[in-house]
């Protein structure tokens, strides 16, 4: 090893209330022991990232996904000379309770691992800019985080396997009625009363995916007619209900794996 070649820093990302989210890089930096009083949810980007935690070294490598849990006793240093980096998101734990209907909060006993799973669930858990705190993305995100938590450690939740499927209809009806227009979860519970992770969880459960993620899928059905009717794209993304064009072109990527720039000049 000659040095290293990462430059330390820090990028904080959008994300919803009652969380916390980094892109960090460190080279030669070490973090003396501290404990934080969130859980700290993160994959290793680059490099190899050491700490200490709960009385044994960790190694956490490209690929790997580590969780700590609230006021757990941790440092942190490079595994290399290279350095390493590293997303992470630091969430209250009373999210967490409130998401398993106060349940006890998980404990994974591996600090380090390499679940799909909990990657997949952290990775959706960082905000689209766009997304206001009232919106079903921030709902979405918390009940992934800690119903991936829950089954890590082995607990299922028998309340959750209950299924209003019939309530679950209207509701996605409703949803698709209102897809175009700002859709808030409170005035979802008000209308439904049912609490916010109950209504994602069942949701999913009866159509594969969460209330967000079909709203945002409406949407763009909606954005793909307009533009198949010769719109322009600023104008699809309005009227289809995105805060702008560029909101509308990230969910485009994320939903069909091209702009909507591109899959214009596919058709023509």
């Amino acid at each position: 090893m000659t040095g290293c070649s990462l430059r330390s820093r820090v990028r904080r990302l959008s994300v919803f209330e009652g969380a916390e989210a980094v892109e960090a890089y460190f080279c030669g930096h070490r973090f003396s022991p501290h404990r934080h009083d969130t859980y700290t949810l993160g994959y290793t980007i680059c490099g190899v990232q050491r700490f200490r935690y709960r009385g044994a070294e960790r190694f956490s490598r490209p690929g790997d996904v580590f969780v700590l849990h609230p006021d757990e006793l941790h440092d942190g240093w490079p595994g290399t000379d290279e350095g390493y980096g590293y997303r992470a998101i630091y969430l209250n734990p009373g999210l967490v309770s409130d998401a398993l209907g106060g349940a006890p909060l998980p404990f994974l006993a591996e600090a380090v691992s390499r679940q799909p799973s909990l990657r997949t669930a952290i990775t959706e858990a960082i905000c689209d800019p766009a997304e206001t705190q009232d919106s079903l993305a921030p709902v979405a995100a918390v009940a992934a985080l800690a119903d991936t938590l829950a089954t890590l450690e082995g607990k299922r939740r028998s309340a959750s396997r209950q299924i209003d499927a019939i309530k679950m209809t209207r509701i996605r009806d409703h949803l698709e009625a209102t897809a175009v227009s700002s859709v808030g979860v409170s005035s979802l519970e008000r209308e439904y009363g049912i609490d916010r992770y109950s209504l994602s969880r069942q949701f999913r459960a009866c159509f594969g995916v969460s209330p967000w993620r079909f709203v945002i899928l409406r949407r763009l059905d909606e954005a793909k007619r307009q533009i198949l009717a010769g719109a322009s794209l600023a104008d699809a993304a309005s009227i289809s209900g995105f805060v702008d064009q560029s909101h509308m072109t990230r969910q485009f990527r994320q939903a069909f794996g091209l702009t909507p720039g591109e899959w214009r000049r596919l058709l023509t």
